[in-house]
Order: structure tokens, then sequence, then C-alpha cells
């Protein structure tokens, strides 16, 4: 008897080979199969066993999600939830699925309701690009019972229209959904050998930074912005959403935000249906532009991407560029285009070679042939006889089958056979067939006039959504807001948000830096915590912004116990934090007698009371800090005297010494900047303002803070004078009258209205800030020579709500204006405070005649 389970005929597999194999076996089906997408039909294996399943379906009617997702089990081997989730995201997309019901919502993020509730068929575009079984290659399905397509001969960029996500083993893709119109200006353009680029757009709007793109490679990324307006002073409204981000989302992380005090909002409301509406409520005392920058620094109205354009070409997955993409999209599409022309030139061909053959047949009367013979063979045997004298001028050879369809043409054809139609239709299939093959010969420019097709067919209505904008880098220590109390204990030298029994200084933000200055003349920079000791005998203790220049440090210190006194102004703009920088000196005994910090570079008048000595013959001095010059926070300083001072007092209070600001407009991310960017519109100190006026008729003015935006699209931005008329043309549409109106703006932030008529017609011809402006006046009747009309001799100035003379009552043409270069601002004379080569000299002029 045989011996059962015998341990001889065991053989022994090392597990670390098994896994490998196993491995590489898994990781290469999640990449092929599911995660990855196929660049030639830019599909998941899902989402094309879903279209070609809908295909099968196609009817012309609606079916049932239900039905669909059960048809598509034939060929996809996974549950039904994961096939109802992908037809759904491609249904939301809007392009292949004419989608009925409950779809979900991309904006709030809801769901689609379920599969048994909802409907579906394919839109005309998806019939007309996607699908082609002449030229589709097939597989068969993973149980071998139905055939399922490898690719979808898809004409047309699909997978840049759609976008993908998708994470394999090892390899992850994430491709930007690209504008439908674009892409198909960028085929033709590629097609033509011209250069092209290409951004990404989306469906949800918003705001999209596209210089750091990098073409959609890896090592590229994307900044995406809500689209966030200011409805009046206390609401901003979010209008668009960044991309992947849903209402609900979006607001859960600007309530997380105001809860950690980075944000400060007293409501928020969701009114978002088919369109978003986010509004803000914020407190009086919040600037709107503030908070739309905290908006971006804290929560998801910002956010960055990071693309990665990875699709299996052939068996592999490759990393590519977008324009890559598209290129190798539009060449497939080209070969799609003469595959079908060919097959069309083949099967027109057919239809002539038999059409030729019929009427050789019919007027010859070799059905006569059919007589006497016993057999089929017998009968095809001798009507090919017949026919060859006939076969000369045929395209090909006379097979078997076509004497087969010979035999089998209807009695009653052959009786009623006419012709002259016979004719005309052989004619018109020649003519066919030199279109197709002029369509061949000219391929590229057949494909042009495709792709043009394409888009007068379905490109109505898929304008870009997303704006595209380069973004200004917001600093998040400036726009934070102050939601902690800071405490300090100068003489026990602890400072901090916990130290609630001793003295408040300042509210500041947990993300502030903060600047300490001690007597002995240590200053140290530490952030924000509950309790830290920065050394006893505090004088000084406040925020402090990188780069601030415009903070100047008065002080008057002694060198040592027992050395000379000096005086220096100075700014501190980098630091390294936690370190302690003598400022006063490194001998030991050094000492700060006075200290004043000046966020505006004040220059203040101090008495320096000196001790009583008999070489003195003044015990007093006066230092106006303004005659000092502002140095590197290491410079010594200025001699102020080398004998013993007693005390100094602050005489009199100072005014700023610094230059008026030079304040540029960069248009390109619509802020004001003091680094040289974009129009200079002067220099500003003080109270001065921004006057904005924008086609409804309204002027504004703002303060010169570089945090105001200015998102909006304005006929004038400049530098407000108070002095400068405002001249403008502006229609009635209610009366059907041009007004003109002289006016001065009065000086205050709110907004000013100066056109009076709210009628939808009416609208703003022409605003100016410049004197001697000259209309011409086009008149709609050619017989009427037109008019020049100067604006200032015409009506006097006059209050902002008058509403101005009426110039004209015939129809106008157009109107012509002649305004004047405006003088450019002069450049204020600079304070230029004394400087000395020694520093250890005595400030000539101040004190030396205190001395004996």
């Amino acid at each position: 008897m045989k011996e059962q389970n015998s341990h001889k005929e065991e053989t022994l597999k090392k597990l670390s080979g098994l896994y490998k194999d196993w491995f590489l076996d898994y990781a290469s089906y999640v990449i092929l199969d599911r995660a990855i997408p196929s660049i030639y039909d830019g599909f998941k294996p899902v989402q094309r066993r879903i279209m070609h399943s809908m295909r099968e379906l196609e009817d012309g009617r609606y079916n049932k999600v239900a039905n669909i997702v059960g048809n598509t089990m034939k060929y996809h081997p996974h549950g039904d939830a994961s096939i109802t989730d992908a037809m759904v995201q491609i249904g939301q997309k809007e392009l292949l699925i004419d989608t009925q019901g409950n779809w979900g919502n991309i904006y709030t993020g809801d769901s689609a309701a379920a599969a048994r509730y909802i409907e579906a068929r394919l839109t005309p575009f998806a019939l007309e690009v996607v699908f082609n079984p002449k030229t589709t290659h097939w597989t068969k399905s993973y149980d071998g019972r139905n055939n399922e397509p490898i690719d979808l001969p898809v004409k047309f960029p699909l997978l840049l229209a759609q976008g993908v996500e998708g994470i394999g083993v090892g390899l992850s893709t994430k491709i930007m959904p690209h504008n439908f119109n674009e892409l198909i200006e960028a085929s033709i353009a590629h097609l033509k050998g011209k250069k092209f680029e290409l951004y990404p757009d989306f469906m949800t709007g918003g705001m999209l930074d596209v210089s750091n793109y990098n073409d959609g490679e890896r090592g590229g990324r994307l900044r995406s912005r809500a689209k966030i307006i200011q409805k009046d002073k206390h609401t901003l409204c979010i209008t668009e959403l960044p991309y992947g981000i849903t209402t609900g989302n979006l607001i859960d992380k600007i309530i997380k935000a105001n809860e950690k005090g980075k944000i400060k909002i007293k409501k928020i409301e969701d009114n978002t249906s088919d369109e978003v509406e986010i509004n803000i409520h914020l407190n009086n005392d919040v600037s709107p532009d503030k908070m739309i920058d905290a908006l971006y620094a804290f929560t998801d109205c910002e956010i960055s991407i990071s693309p990665n354009a990875c699709v299996i070409v052939g068996d592999k997955p490759m990393f590519l560029s977008v324009s890559e993409i598209l290129k190798q999209n539009t060449d497939f599409t080209v070969s799609l285009l003469k595959k079908e022309l060919e097959i069309e030139l083949g099967e027109l061909e057919e239809k002539w070679h038999f059409a030729s053959l019929e009427k050789i047949f019919i007027e010859n009367e070799l059905y006569q042939e059919i007589k006497g013979k016993d057999s089929k063979e017998a009968v095809y045997d001798a009507i090919g006889k017949a026919l060859e004298p006939f076969t000369k001028n045929l395209m090909r050879a006379v097979a078997t089958e076509d004497i087969i369809r010979l035999t089998e043409l209807p009695f009653m054809r052959i009786s009623r056979y006419d012709r002259d139609k016979a004719l005309e239709n052989i004619a018109a299939l020649e003519g066919k067939m030199e279109q197709v093959k002029y369509h061949l010969d000219n391929l590229i420019a057949f494909a042009i006039d495709y792709f043009k097709n394409i888009q007068k067919k379905y490109g109505k209505g898929k304008e870009r959504r997303t704006e595209l904008r380069i973004f200004d880098t917001i600093d998040a220590t400036k726009v934070a807001v102050a939601n902690e109390k800071f405490y300090v204990n100068r003489t026990e030298g602890f400072i901090g948000t916990a130290l609630k029994k001793d003295e408040h200084v300042f509210d500041c933000s947990d993300i502030d830096d903060i600047i300490t200055f001690r007597k002995d003349g240590i200053m140290q920079i530490t952030k924000v915590e509950p309790k830290t000791f920065v050394g006893k005998d505090i004088l000084h203790v406040g925020v402090w912004k990188k780069n601030d220049s415009r903070t100047v440090y008065n002080m008057i210190y002694r060198e040592g116990k027992t050395g000379p006194y000096y005086m220096k102004r100075f700014a501190v703009t980098s630091i390294t934090r936690n370190t302690e920088y003598p400022l006063a000196s490194d001998k030991k005994g050094s000492e700060i007698l006075y200290f004043s910090a000046n966020p505006n570079g004040e220059a203040e008048v101090v008495s320096v009371l000196l001790k009583p000595s008999a070489r003195i013959r003044k015990n007093k001095i006066e230092i106006d800090f303004s005659d000092l010059a502002i140095k590197g926070r290491n410079s010594k300083g200025n001699l102020v005297t080398k004998y013993a001072v007693k005390k100094v007092d602050l005489k009199e209070e100072g005014v700023s010494t610094l230059a008026p600001r030079k304040i540029w407009f960069d248009d390109t991310v619509r802020r004001l900047n003091a680094e040289g960017r974009g129009t200079l519109l002067g220099y500003f100190k003080g109270d001065d303002k921004i006057l904005t006026i924008n086609t409804k008729g309204e002027a504004r003015l703002t303060s010169f803070d570089l945090m105001n935006r200015f998102d909006d699209e304005y006929l004038i931005l400049e530098k407000w004078n108070p002095e400068q008329v405002v001249s403008c043309i502006y229609y009635d549409g209610e009366k059907d009258i041009y007004y003109i109106k002289r006016f001065l703006l009065e000086n205050h932030l709110n907004s000013q209205i100066f056109m009076p008529s709210e009628h939808p017609k009416s609208f703003v011809e022409f605003v100016g800030t410049t004197d001697g402006c000259t209309a011409e006046i086009i008149f709609s009747k050619k017989d009427k020579e037109p008019e020049f009309i100067n604006i200032d001799e015409f009506i006097s100035v006059k209050g902002i709500k008058a509403m101005g003379n009426q110039f004209i009552k015939e129809k106008v043409k157009s109107i012509n204006m002649s305004v004047p270069e405006k003088e450019p601002e002069k450049e204020p004379e600079e304070i230029i405070a004394p400087t000395n080569s020694n520093d250890e000299s005595p400030a000539e002029g101040i004190i030396g005649d205190l001395f004996e």
C-alpha cells in the first residue's frame, strides 16, 4: 500500500521569494488595473468599464444607475459601491454623463442619492468622441464571457479635461482638470506646430497662482484661493472655493481658526445652493482687508496643491508633463481619425465594387447563366466565367462571396432595375471616396477642422471659471489677531501670557516675536510663551516685526560703571531668537539712562541733568535726537558727556524724522508695496490717502496701509489730492441723457457715490482727476459735425451729490477724451541728520560749549 503524506515528496520554498513575487504581482495589478489612468483614453479601468457598459445600454433614454452598475459588474470584478462612487465622480464633472436626480453637490460635499433613485445616459459629446467599435481593441473580461475595450478610442484630450487622482503601490497620480476650450485650442496649436501653455481650471472657480506649476510635472506647486468679496464694512462673502474644498470643510476650518484666536469673527452663515455663498460677519473693530488675508493665512481659503502627472503608457507607468500628455492625446486623435477615414474608404470601395458588379450582372443579363445548372457550385462557376470580360475596371478581383451576393439579389430588384439611378449611386460613391482620399492626404487640416467642430458644438458654456492670478505672500504675523494678553514683571525679569497678576503691556498673537530691553543694555527677542525669564530690570517690552526699519529706538547709556555717556538711534531689522545682544557696552556695569521706542521714527528732545562739579559751567544739556543719525544697533553712538549724569528728562515729544514713504501699486497681485514693484503712486506720510474710483460711480478713500486689498477693477487708483477737482461724464439711463459734473471729495473713508442715477443702463463714460480735460462728441447723425467741450469751462465745481449739467441731447456715437498728462509728484527733501566719522568724538555744537 502506498504511503500517504510522505515528507519525502515535500519541497522547501523560501518565504522571501514568495513575498517578492506576490508583492510585485499585487503592485502591478493596483497600478495598471485600478489606480493609474491610461494616457490614451484618460480612464482608469473602472471608469472605462462604466462608459463601455453605458454605451452597451444606450437607447437614448435615461437608465437607472443601479442597472448600469449591475451591468458594469460583468466587466469589473469588484463591489457595486466602488462602481457607483466612480460613476458619480464622472457625472459631477458634467462632460460625459447626462445626469438626472440628486447627484450630490460639489460645493457642499453632499453625497448623491442611492443608485436606485438616480438616472443617467451618455451625453452627445461622449457618443461622438469616446466610442467607435471599429477602431476599438478588445480583450476578454475577467470571467471570459464578454469582450471589453483595452482602451476606448477617445478623440479628445479627456484625461486633462477631467483630471484624475489615484494612489497605487509606490506611486500616485494627481492631474488637474483643465478648460475644455483651452485644451482644444492647445491641440490645434500643436497641430500647427505652435507653442502653447495649459493651466488648470476648476468647476468650483476660485483663484489660482500657476507661477510654479512646472507644466504639471512632479515638483510643481499650485496655490488655490477662495474668492472673497467685501459685501459691506462688517461682512465678507466667499463666492468661489479652492480646488477640492467643500463649504462644510471650509466652515469647520474657519470656526477652528476663530476658536484658536487666529482670526476674530462674529458669526458665519452658509447660504450655498446652486452657487457658493458663505457670509462671514465681522466685529466692528476688525479690518475687512486684514481679515481676508487672515482667512488665506490660517484657513483652507488658500491651499497648496502638488500636481504629479503619472499615466499608463503601453503597460508601464510614466511621469510626463501636461504639455506632453496633450501632444500624445492629440497625436492619438489624429491616428484614430486616420484609421476611421481608412475604414470609411474601405467601406466605400466595397460599396462601389458591389454596385458596379451589380450593374454588370443586371445590364448584361448574366443571371440567365443560372438556367440549367443543377448545383450551386455550377451556378457560381458559370457566373464567374460570364463576369470575366467585364471586370477589368473593378478595384479588385471578383470573390466567391461577391457571386453569392449576386445570386441572392431579389427578383423584384432585378426587374425594377434603373440604370440611371445605379449610375448616380456609383457617381455619389466615387465623390465620397475622393473626399475621403482628400482628407487622408490633408490629415492635419482635417484634424484641425475636427477639433474646431467639436468646440463649436460643445464649447458653449465651458468658459474658464478659475481666475489666474499671481498671489502676494501673506505674512501670518501681520494678520494674526491679537488674541493673547501679554504681561511683564519688570523687576523680576519675567514676561509672558500667564503673568496675570503683573503689568499688562499689550495684546499680541501667539505667533508674534517679543523684543525686550534691559537696564544693563541687553536686548533679546523671544517667542510668545506663558512665562519666560529674560533678565531683571526690564525697560521696554514690545512686539517685534522682522525687517521693520521704521521703528527707531533712541537711547542714552553709560559705558561701564564710571565711563562716558553716549547717545544713539538705531533700528532692529534682523536677529537670532533667544540671543542676548549688548547694545550699550560689553564693559561690566554699563547702564541705560534713557530709552524710547518710536514706531514711526520719532525724535524727541530730552534734558540731561549733570551732577554738580566744579569743572562744569552748566549742569543741564538739551539733546534733540533729530540731530542724530540713525545707525546700526552695534554702533557705539555719539558722545554726550564724560561727566556724571544725575538724570535724563523728556522735554518735548518728537515728530517723525523719516522721509515720506514711497508707495507703489503692483497690478499683478493687486496690492501696495514699498519695494518698488509696479506703478509709483507717490510719497506718503501721516494721513495721506489713496483714491479709488470704480465703474459704478463709487469713490473711496483708503489709507496707504500695505495690508489693504484692491481686488476690484478701478478707473482710477492714485494718491489723493484733497484740492484736486474730480471731473465726470456719466450717462443717465432713465433720462437717456449725458451729464457732466465737477466736485471735490470729502475727507472720510466711507464710500462716496457721485453718479446719482441707479438705473441699470446708467454708466460712467469718463472720470478724471486732471485739469484741462476736453471731450470730442461724435454724433450718430453723419451730417452733424463733431463738437468739442472744455470740461473745466463747461461747469463749475459743485457738491458731490449734485446731478450736474446735461451737455448733449442728440444721440451720441462716441465720446473721445483728451486728458493732459499729470505732472509727477516731486520727491520731498529728505531729513538728513548729521553724522560723525568718529563715534567717540563729542557732538560739536550740542554740548561742546558746556565745558571749561
